[in-house]
């Protein structure tokens, strides 16, 4: 089976009654691994989640079908929760798929959160013709989808909420929906709302919750790095130290502006690039604030460019996944300043 984004809220119910694996890939991993949170809250006793890596996968093929056999240590049920990049899971898979089919054993579900591959990887085609495995491609989505999905979030949690504010809290969030959500969380906390004792919401609330703006958060440093604007970049990680910014969290920040301008490239053609996001902000797929900076660096990270940054930027994430918690902020000051020291040669 398949699916994206559009229609996975419609597939997910059957695929968590019927699927052996689900396969989450696409360029949104923070979009990919929202839905494999919501597809597990769906099983009907998900117990124990066991987490492994693709890189472990690869190193060890028969893995994941002795832990997908294995029993729970309380004996409840289980379900395996694997983060790969690429196609580091496909052995593995094909070795459990090939239990599955000479009648091993039953196996517990398994999800995969893939970043770096597509529906079209060796590992969406080895599932996508069974009926027992689904492959969901996930896109980044734009400001609209995701304003949407937040004011469906907080009717959801009881929470009245406008469009303007939808909006705000979308890109504060950085159009990720597990912090969007989480920031719908915080706001039925504060006004004390619920499905049965709705409250309306304004930006005083919004506010008093300490929601995080670009100008605090992510963003700056992304635009700087991405700019090859060496001679701010010190300022901006002191800041990242200062303000305690999580590393993966602004990786990934990095990953969704890679991401939004390989979307942008290739729809870009032959035309003026300044005049072309502007006309992207004017459809609002591009926010308007965010302009002039989008049509710097798509004049820079292009083609073989970008997909260069793409590669460097899932390493640094698979890294940071490895590291321990004391060496990832040098990690990341390290791999950014060499991001920026190349981006004038790139010009």
């Amino acid at each position: 089976m398949k699916a994206t984004q559009k229609d996975f809220a419609a597939v997910a119910p059957r695929a968590a009654r019927q699927c052996k694996v689900v396969f989450f890939c696409g360029p949104d991993e923070a979009g990919a691994s929202a839905a494999a949170a919501r597809l597990a809250a769906m099983f009907d006793d998900p117990g124990e989640r066991v987490e492994l890596s693709g890189a472990d996968l690869r190193r060890d093929p028969v893995l994941l079908g002795d832990e997908a056999r294995s029993a729970s240590l309380f004996g409840g049920a289980r379900h395996l929760w694997v983060r790969a990049a690429g196609d580091e899971a496909h052995d593995a898979l094909a070795n459990l798929l090939a239990g599955i089919d000479g009648g091993e054993g039953e196996p517990c579900p398994v999800i995969v959160v893939a970043t770096s591959a597509t529906d079209k990887s060796r590992t969406a085609k080895l599932l996508e013709p069974r009926d027992d495995a689904l492959v969901a491609m996930f896109w980044p989505p734009d400001l609209a989808t995701i304003a949407g999905a937040v004011r469906t979030m907080a009717e959801a949690a009881g929470i009245r909420l406008g469009s303007d504010l939808a909006e705000r809290i979308a890109r504060a969030a950085g159009l990720d929906l597990r912090l969007a959500e989480s920031e719908v969380a915080k706001l039925a906390l504060y006004l004390d709302a619920g499905p049965e004792s709705p409250r309306s919401a304004d930006a005083e609330a919004l506010d008093a919750i300490g929601a995080k703006t670009e100008e605090d958060g992510f963003m700056p440093l992304v635009n700087v790095v991405l700019a090859g604007e060496t001679g701010k970049l010190a300022g901006e990680l002191r800041r990242m130290h200062e303000l305690s910014l999580n590393p993966v969290g602004l990786v990934l920040a990095f990953e969704r502006r890679a991401a939004q301008l390989a979307q942008l490239s290739a729809r870009l053609g032959r035309r003026d690039v300044a005049r072309f996001v502007a006309d992207e902000a004017r459809a609002r797929r591009v926010f308007f604030k965010e302009q002039r900076e989008i049509a710097g660096q798509l004049q820079i990270w292009r083609g073989a460019r970008l997909e260069r940054l793409v590669e460097r930027l899932m390493d640094l994430h698979r890294r940071l996944l490895a590291a321990n918690s004391g060496a990832s902020e040098l990690l990341v000051a390290q791999s950014l300043t060499r991001i920026a020291r190349e981006a004038p040669r790139a010009r």
